[in-house]
């Protein structure tokens, strides 16, 4: 009875099982359907986003070659050992400026660099090398190398940024930059415009110290070479040197340093004709002054005047284009020497013509009431028309007039023959008497200064350039 009972219980519960059975059966399969979509359209979705992602993009040829990927080039080659020498290869192309002004100079150069690092090293049946631009260089590991005392400087970029790489077979590395840098020259200005100036353009790793990596000149002194026709228009370029040396800082240790040293010796050609010449000129123009009659005050004072006006003005040219040095240079000496000479000859006819007053008015207090008249009248007259009137070249030329007048009468009774010799003695007489004047109006100062103000100017000039040069 009780499995009578059990039969009728499960063949009643039988459909539902099965209708059950069949809705789970497709539910899941619904599930599944939609799993797939899902995976599906985000497997779309990634393929999209991939394509949309420009840095995640498949890697060259070149550096599939050099298994760029594979290493860590943030560190140097060798890292932890001994440090990594590298080879330093420089030509100067051009001398670009020189400037005494700001003290500094501008050089173009090719700047090449040479080690080893063996993660770059690559397989290649004809061992030949392989030449890449500047976009492999941000990828790979490369010195530092920065210019000490430098302004300013950039790689050049025209038509393309000037930046090689070259990588050998085993590992050696060839990186050549093409640069113009402005850098500090400490300038001594003591002998200008006779001097001569040492620069030098000074290379150093910014990072690694000596522990690290070892910078070095790579074929020695040959390693500095130059273009044949570098040229400037105020220097001479002596000698182009390499050298090296250490630099210490207190807080990061030794720093292995090259220099590019060269000499600068300077053209004296322009400044003769700018400078030393006009100052000549000028010191024997005021020697002039010494050979004209000392009554003729307009014209010396005036010849005085202009000499020192034009002396300030070629010392105040030379300053304006030299940098404010608070020594004394050498065209300051030989400029200032020549003012002082043009300065000294206007001083000498201030003599003259002071020694010249004082001798009048002895002369007044020693003549009579008549010759009195005449020394008051040529002082008067002085004081008029600005040139010496000498009371016995005045009373000489009074009693000539006189005795002129009264010939008057019988020189017009002559005849018409007669009066052209007349006329010749009379001048050849005011002639004479004209030259005596100037002869006996000469003043001793002035006698001497002819000859002493040219033998002290030679000899300083005999001096100087001995000194100088």
């Amino acid at each position: 009875m009780v499995l009578v009972m059990k039969l009728l219980l499960l063949t009643c519960l039988w459909p539902t099982a099965v209708l059950h059975s069949s809705q789970s059966q497709h539910h899941h399969r619904h599930h599944r359907q939609h799993f797939s979509f899902l995976r599906k359209h985000n497997s779309k979705r990634e393929i999209k986003m991939r394509k949309l992602d420009s840095t995640k993009v498949r890697p060259l040829k070149s550096e599939q070659l050099l298994r760029i990927e594979d290493h860590d080039f943030a560190l140097r080659p060798g890292f932890g050992g001994s440090p990594i020498p590298v080879g330093i290869d420089v030509q100067v192309e051009s001398i670009d400026s020189i400037s005494e002004v700001d003290m500094d100079f501008t050089m173009t150069l090719y700047l090449r660099h040479y080690w080893k690092d063996e993660r770059l090293s690559f397989r290649s049946t004809k061992n030949k090398s392989m030449t890449f631009d500047g976009r492999l260089i941000k990828k790979i590991w490369v010195p530092d190398v920065f210019f000490v005392h430098s302004k300013r400087s950039f790689i050049h970029d025209t038509t393309v940024e000037n930046v090689m790489l070259r990588v050998y077979p085993d590992g050696n590395v060839l990186f050549s930059l093409r640069i113009t840098v402005s850098a500090m020259c400490f300038m001594d200005f003591s002998r200008f415009p006779l001097d001569t100036q040492n620069c030098s353009l000074e290379l150093e790793s910014y990072a690694y110290n000596e522990d690290d990596l070892m910078l070095y000149w790579k074929h020695g002194n040959q390693s500095l070479s130059t273009d044949e026709h570098i040229s400037l228009s105020q220097f001479f370029i002596e000698e182009f040197s390499a050298s090296s040396g250490l630099a210490f800082y207190s807080s990061t240790g030794w720093y292995n340093r090259l220099f590019i040293n060269f000499a600068l010796r300077r053209h004296i050609f322009f400044f003769v004709l700018q400078s030393y010449f006009p100052a000549m000129l000028m010191v024997m123009l005021s020697w002039v002054s010494f050979w004209i009659d000392r009554r003729a005050v307009p014209a010396r004072v005036s010849l005085g005047i202009t000499t020192v006006l034009t002396m300030s003005t070629i010392i105040t040219g030379v300053s304006a284009s030299m940098p404010q040095v608070s020594y004394i240079k050498a065209v300051d000496v030989y400029l200032w020497i020549s003012f002082l000479f043009v300065f000294l000859s206007v001083i000498e006819y201030a003599a003259v013509n002071y020694l010249t007053t004082i001798e009048e008015r002895k002369q007044l207090k020693k003549r009579g009431k008549a010759s009195g008249m005449y020394s008051i009248d040529a002082v008067q007259a002085m004081a008029f028309d600005g040139c010496y009137h000498d009371p016995d070249v005045d009373m000489d030329l009074t009693s000539f007039s006189d005795r002129c007048e009264e010939n008057a009468t019988r020189a017009r009774a002559t005849s018409v023959s007669n009066v052209g010799p007349a006329r010749i003695k009379r001048k050849r007489s005011l002639k004479g008497n004209v030259g005596r004047i100037i002869l006996q109006n000469n003043h001793v100062i002035d006698t001497y200064s002819r000859i002493i103000f040219p033998s002290v100017y030679i000899v300083f000039n005999f001096f100087y350039w001995g000194l100088y040069i």
